[in-house]
């Protein structure tokens, strides 16, 4: 029996080093094998993902990689500047603020859901105040029963901001909650309520209040940066996190030219952007704002000021209104970002979000989230736990740039309130999601239960209808548009004839032989509520006008194999169907297989919302 040496756990200690260069030739290697030649460098940037905002992902990350920005010395402590690893020294270890947001206008009603949350998890209330939310005066019915002095309000009141703090602050003063125990935000943000509705408000009423706040109220923040419109505008998470700069320096300045202190100015922002399912870029994303706020507290000579408050959100970008359900687990990963990247407080929104007034169990389900992720998977139990990966502070560093350069754009511009009104904002923010809306259609950013594995015999979520929100300005867009639109033509044709347009799938040879194009093909056109008919499993020039003529399908038929089996019978099997009645026959595959057997292509990378618009079109469904 081998003795092993008592010198600890050395498992790798009798194998030799492995080089980069080494790792690059198996890479290569793998390319080979389909069909890709590269080498060096090459082969690795092939295995890279192009990102927004010009940065990539690499395949591999190394310490030679990230230029040493991963050492503790580089990166800082938490609650130290630059606050990279979290604004206060005890981080989320104690767990972050689980923030419910309400949005219900009966006072009683909200009332109710206030209780139940607070009873139920939830340690904070984010509530909706004036127009598309609870009335001014209805506020002390919502918050009756609730103990102000332990459960901190944060307000969302639009151009009301200003009323809806002074009830808030009466009720205070009410119900006798001291001043250094009532916690929260009284949500003035009048550039992002310009941002939300074109409408602009004088900066003067939160300048008043932040000097209230200051002076009598230390335990809350009177102004709000909310990113939230511009990331809902379609924008990059670097545009994000630029115009939140350029929000909270414009309300510094208007704070310090009325006479309040600099310090006191940083101490009354709190800062609220986006989480979405893109779990490391939420997470570079917040580490980011932090070290960018942190720069600006100290080139205005407040560094110990710059611990930015940040508030997380689950994108309502990301959240689809087809197989709602799905929207759990997006939002799971998003609150797990946003908790390892050391937001403050997250608020989950309800699976049903875009639905309409969220019910009862969508919003337990919602509060529940956190509680897993903290009480059952502990993650708050380390502080900035992606602190020190080469991968992640790669990121955060090449992010950090890449949103000081557009601030800095926004600045030359004459600052946010001029780029919002001369519609630089708007154009720039169009233009990103211009592009990533082409990815979406092309499906290389794929949604699960819309453009990939959709089911087209789900029963649609019936939801109260919700407030409307606060339009006229930037747009609020959501990856699920398109192919919702789509969506909708094939709902109203089925409640107009009863039955669905349907597309045949004519597999041609063995199952082994079609499968991977049939599944692929049957998504693509159910993505766009095409029901896809695959009955029998395969056919042959024999038998395929037999089968096209069973399959009720309106004009349109997919042929699906492999590449060896389209030589052999593509083209007797397309001239079937063409004789049963199909006025055309895709063959799902690459562009130019077959060429003059078949009318069209269906491919990995095509544009589905083309491709799906098209074919409605000529199915006679009608937008």
């Amino acid at each position: 029996m081998t003795v092993l040496p008592d010198d600890g756990l050395s498992l790798a200690a009798e194998f030799p080093d492995a080089t980069h260069e080494q790792w690059q030739r198996l890479v290569e290697g793998v390319l080979r094998k389909s069909g890709k030649e590269a080498s060096g460098e090459a082969a690795e940037n092939a295995l890279s993902t192009t990102l927004e905002d010009g940065l990539s992902t690499r395949p591999l990350y190394t310490a030679p990689a990230s230029g040493g920005s991963a050492d503790a010395d580089a990166i800082g402590l938490p609650g130290f500047p630059p606050f990279l690893r979290g604004g206060r020294a005890e981080g989320t270890a104690a767990g972050w603020d689980v923030r419910q947001r309400l949005t219900h206008t009966d006072p009683a009603l909200l009332n109710e859901a206030v209780l139940a949350d607070l009873e139920n998890g939830v340690t904070s209330l984010w509530l909706t105040v004036g127009r598309g939310g609870v009335p001014v005066e209805g506020l002390a019915r919502a918050l009756d029963g609730v103990y102000l002095d332990l459960a901190p309000v944060t307000l969302d009141a639009g151009a009301e901001f200003a009323p809806a703090a002074r009830e808030l602050l009466r009720l205070y003063a009410e119900r006798e909650v001291a001043p250094e125990a009532a916690r929260g935000s009284l949500g003035a943000d009048p550039l992002g309520h310009e941002a939300r509705t074109g409408e602009p408000l004088d900066l003067s009423g939160a300048v008043e209040l932040a000097r209230e706040t200051a002076a009598g109220w230390p335990g809350l923040r009177a102004l709000t940066v909310d990113a939230l419109p511009y990331h809902e505008a379609g924008g990059s998470a670097a545009q994000e996190l630029g115009l939140s700069l350029a929000t909270g320096v414009a309300y510094l300045r208007a704070l310090t030219g009325a006479g309040i202190g600099t310090e006191a100015a940083f101490g009354q922002l709190e800062f609220r952007y986006a989480a979405s399912a893109d779990q490391f870029l939420t997470i570079a994303k917040l580490r980011a704002a932090r070290r960018l706020w942190a720069r600006i507290a100290e080139a205005s000579g407040v560094p110990e000021a710059g611990a930015q408050r940040q508030h997380a959100v689950t994108s309502p970008v990301m959240m689809t209104r087809r197989d709602p359900w799905v929207n759990m687990l997006r939002t799971t990963v998003a609150c797990m970002a946003a908790g390892v990247g050391g937001a403050d407080a997250v608020t989950v929104l309800p699976f049903d979000h875009d639905l309409g007034l969220p019910d009862a169990f969508a919003r337990r389900i919602a509060r529940n989230t956190s509680t897993i992720l903290m009480e059952e998977s502990h993650l708050a139990r380390v502080i900035d736990p992606a602190g020190g990966s080469w991968y992640v502070e790669q990121l955060t560093d090449e992010l950090a740039h890449a949103a000081w350069e557009f601030f800095q754009r926004v600045e030359k511009a004459g600052g946010l309130p001029a780029a919002l009104r001369s519609g630089l904002v708007g154009e720039l923010l169009a233009a990103t999601w211009a592009e990533r809306s082409r990815k979406l259609a092309k499906r290389r950013e794929p949604i699960t239960g819309v453009s990939e594995f959709p089911m087209l015999s789900e029963k649609p979520v019936v939801r109260e209808s919700a407030p409307a929100a606060p339009s006229g300005g930037l747009p609020r867009v959501r990856r699920d548009e398109a192919f919702e639109a789509l969506r909708a033509r094939s709902d109203a044709h089925l409640a107009a004839t009863g039955s669905r347009p349907r597309v045949f799938l004519a597999a041609l040879g063995p199952a082994a032989a079609h499968t991977a194009r049939a599944t692929f093909a049957s998504n693509l056109f159910q993505a766009g509520g095409v029901e896809a008919v695959h009955d029998p499993v395969s056919v042959d020039a024999d038998t395929a006008a037999a089968a096209y003529a069973a399959s009720g399908a309106d004009g349109m038929a997919v042929l699906c194999s492999s590449d060896a089996l389209y030589e052999e019978r593509a083209g007797a099997v397309a001239a079937a169907l063409r004789a049963a009645g199909a006025t055309t026959v895709f063959l799902a595959g690459r562009p130019g297989t077959c060429e003059g057997a078949v009318d069209e292509y269906v491919f990995a990378g095509c544009d589905a919302v083309a491709v799906l618009s098209s074919v409605l079109d000529r199915m006679g469904v009608t937008s």
